[in-house]
């Protein structure tokens, strides 16, 4: 049996702590003496342990692990004073901030319910997002940068696996989301951090190979899409592992396919329709489509969550920019899965992906000492927000454009050319 097969052996239990450590050594890469700021909901409290646990194994001098609790999100929005909804504890996110700058590092546990704000009203969850928003900024600059070493891992909460399994029982569903999210992290190999060491090889030398082309724009072609995706000057292809301004190399999600750059924020036109839901701040948005001029959008509809949507779009004059583009192969493990996860952190590795708001400093080159200023006139967007959303399948055809004009084949059939 090589490092690289399934090992049938393990227990669930056992699963679960490979996460945790895969967490912290593959995710976060956590030094000795570092402190750890985890988020996570009451749910996730079995998985919370194991990572601390493996962070206290790794040296970490202090875990700190704030948690949020769904039901008590509802009481906000059914008890709430209407004034509630512009505030968010900005002494909590400046507390955050404090402790990246002093050194943090930061981990975010994913498994939130993708309906919980179905039915609540959409101007309250805009609002309250927003506010949240603007609090967290000090903080999401600081991951954004890639000052800190950081990564997003999952927990299988049962109204999250009634979402992605509503024909089953709970349990029944709750042990397929697990075994879908062990596949995807990859713990359920012989050797878990050996097999992240040979996808992240494979993922490297597919940004070489596109940071050797230097394509001034990426064109997406299929069923109502028509989008050409200008780069940003000096782009950097990134993907799998990558080091921090700390100097520490880590992986920033867990799992990941994908291969990510910074377009220019000018530099987008045509049309785009989504190919899976969005799972947004609890609420899903279902068949976007956007038109953009000169980089930006200019008309958006949704079938399901249009209101959502629109405000989304009105949180500031970088919300209707790009911030990043990626491409993940059709044939990648989670697609492969055929499941719709209802959760960004997956179906963004099951397809090739937008997002909208904030640009990723880390995808310029020299952009980790680079200012605002700086950044921006090289294309780089700049926003409160930073919302993947899958445009990819197989049936959606990809061109490099070079600089020169000329045009060659990235993508065939949503499968690498």
């Amino acid at each position: 049996m090589t490092k690289l097969n399934k090992d049938p052996s393990l227990t669930h239990e056992q699963k679960l702590d490979r996460l945790g450590e895969v967490a912290v050594r593959v995710g976060l890469g956590l030094q000795p003496g570092q402190e750890l700021v985890m988020t996570a909901s009451l749910d996730a409290l079995p998985l919370v342990r194991r990572i601390t646990e493996h962070a206290y194994k790794a040296g970490a001098s202090l875990v700190t692990t704030l948690f949020s609790d769904e039901e008590a999100t509802l009481m906000r929005y059914r008890h709430a004073p209407d004034g509630s909804f512009d505030v968010a504890s900005g002494w909590l996110y400046d507390g955050m901030a404090s402790a990246f700058r002093n050194g943090a590092a930061r981990l975010a546990i994913a498994g939130e319910n993708p309906s919980l704000l179905a039915g609540q009203d959409p101007d309250k969850v805009s609002r309250a997002n927003r506010a949240r928003s603007k609090a967290y900024m000090p903080a999401l600059e600081l991951i954004a940068g890639f000052d800190i070493n950081w990564t997003i891992a999952s927990f299988a909460s049962p109204a999250w696996a009634k979402a992605v399994f509503p024909n089953e029982t709970e349990e029944v569903a709750v042990a397929k989301l697990w075994d879908a999210i062990f596949a995807a992290s990859r713990v359920d190999l012989v050797d878990p951090v050996a097999a992240w060491g040979e996808h992240n090889k494979a993922l490297h030398a597919r940004t070489k190979l596109l940071n050797d082309k230097r394509y001034s724009a990426l064109r997406f072609v299929g069923p109502g899409t028509d989008l050409t995706v200008g780069l940003a000057d000096d782009h950097e292809w990134e993907g799998g592992a990558s080091t921090a301004k700390n100097g520490i190399v880590c992986n920033p999600n867990i799992p990941s396919e994908e291969v990510f750059t910074t377009p220019h924020k000018n530099r987008v036109s045509g049309h785009v329709t989504s190919t899976k839901p969005l799972s947004y701040q609890g609420t899903l948005i279902e068949d976007i489509s956007v038109r953009f001029e000169e980089g930006r959008i200019v008309d958006a509809t949704a079938r399901k969550g249009s209101d959502v949507l629109s405000k989304v779009l009105d949180t500031d004059e970088g919300a209707r920019r790009l911030g990043e583009v990626a491409l993940v192969p059709d044939s990648s493990p989670i697609s492969a899965s055929g499941l719709l996860f209802y959760n960004t952190l997956f179906d963004e590795n099951a397809a090739c992906h937008i997002a909208l708001g904030q640009a990723y400093a880390k995808c310029i080159r020299g952009g980790d000492t680079m200012s605002q200023e700086d950044l921006a006139a090289r294309g780089a967007n700049k926003s409160l927000i930073h919302i993947d959303w899958m445009i990819g399948s197989r049936h959606i055809d990809i061109d490099g454009i070079g600089q020169d004009g000329a045009v060659e084949p990235i993508m065939r059939q949503g499968e690498w050319a």
